[in-house]
């Protein structure tokens, strides 16, 4: 058999823990493992756990004995004070039992406990519908309580152009639902991404038994563009350069969701340089917002003039340059 963990580490308190610390901690771990909240098979013997390290903890003369014992402290010799249990009438069923764990569901007015039953017989009782009331708004279930059930969340996309995710602005988005068709006027923070989740509280699934509804979440999904390329925030955009522009430089308007820019074009730029526009990107209400990317492509003529390719004639026999010679 496994020794049994430290009483303090059970309820994750230090040792110099106050009373009112290891009540806070008792009552924030019991109603997470409680196996009418927790659905794991492993709750359960927490949740025993958790009340037999409290039952000693809570008591000051227990926790002394334990303090000076360690787990044989149940072996050592003590004035027991039966006056103290009875005044205390904690964890009595029925009958002069106790039930499971320490505690009885079926206690009643006058019969030792009130009508939820006493958790522990600790020196300080814990009234069960104290302790869980506030999770199961005392409604009867498989241990006397019914949880509230939150709705669930929602998911649905919303299909958007570059240029709406940049610029933003009132979008109406159609819902299908158990509860059938819904139709929401919602606002488009400007700078969305594709794949960024828009939540609309409180407009998921209905709850139950009094439980809050869910949320709705807008997955934005961004249409492909013709023109417009993103990159997280970064947009880029192709720049096509004739070769004399490439070859000696030039300012050029490239276009970009947020209007026209211009660009200034190194002299001797070649295809597949991007040229950086800082901030001209898709904005970012909570940071620094995208840049745009003009991206270099050289295009020659498909045709030419007789005068046009007796320059190119020329250049070529004029210039020194080799391209495939290049590093």
């Amino acid at each position: 058999m496994a020794p049994a963990r430290d009483f303090y580490e059970v309820l994750g308190v230090p040792r110099q823990a106050t009373q009112e610390e290891i009540q806070r901690a008792y009552r924030r771990l019991a109603r997470q493992n409680h196996p009418d909240v927790n659905r794991d098979p492993a709750a359960e013997e927490r949740f025993k756990e958790i009340g037999e390290a409290y039952d000693v903890l809570s008591d000051p003369e227990t926790r002394r004995r334990y303090d000076a014992h360690g787990p044989q402290f149940r072996q050592m010799p003590e004035d027991v004070d039966t006056d103290r249990w009875a005044r205390a009438g904690a964890g009595r069923a029925p009958g002069g039992g106790w039930g499971p764990g320490g505690w009885s569901s079926q206690g009643a007015p006058g019969a030792g406990a009130p009508p939820g039953g006493w958790f522990r017989r600790g020196a300080e009782a814990v009234d069960l519908e104290d302790l869980l009331g506030g999770i199961f708004g005392g409604r009867t279930g498989r241990s006397g309580w019914t949880p509230p059930v939150r709705g669930a969340d929602q998911e649905t996309d919303v299909e958007l152009t570059v240029e709406e995710a940049y610029h933003g602005g009132r979008r109406s988005v159609a819902v299908t639902g158990p509860g059938g068709p819904r139709t929401f006027e919602v606002t488009i923070p400007p700078g969305v991404t594709h794949g960024q989740r828009i939540r609309l509280a409180g407009q998921g699934g209905r709850g139950e038994h009094g439980a809050p509804p869910g949320d709705l979440y807008l997955v934005v999904r961004l249409r492909p563009h013709p023109r417009y390329r993103l990159e997280g925030r970064n947009v880029v955009v192709p720049l096509p350069l004739s070769p004399w522009e490439a070859a000696l430089g030039a300012t050029v308007a490239v276009p970009s969701p947020g209007g026209e820019a211009r660009v200034k074009v190194p002299p001797g730029t070649s295809s597949g340089r991007r040229l950086r526009l800082a901030g001209r990107g898709m904005p970012n209400p909570r940071g620094t917002p995208g840049d745009l990317l003009a991206e270099v492509k050289v295009v020659v003529p498909a045709t030419l003039s007789q005068r046009e390719r007796q320059r190119f004639r020329e250049l070529a026999e004029e210039s020194t340059f080799d391209p495939r010679r290049q590093s």
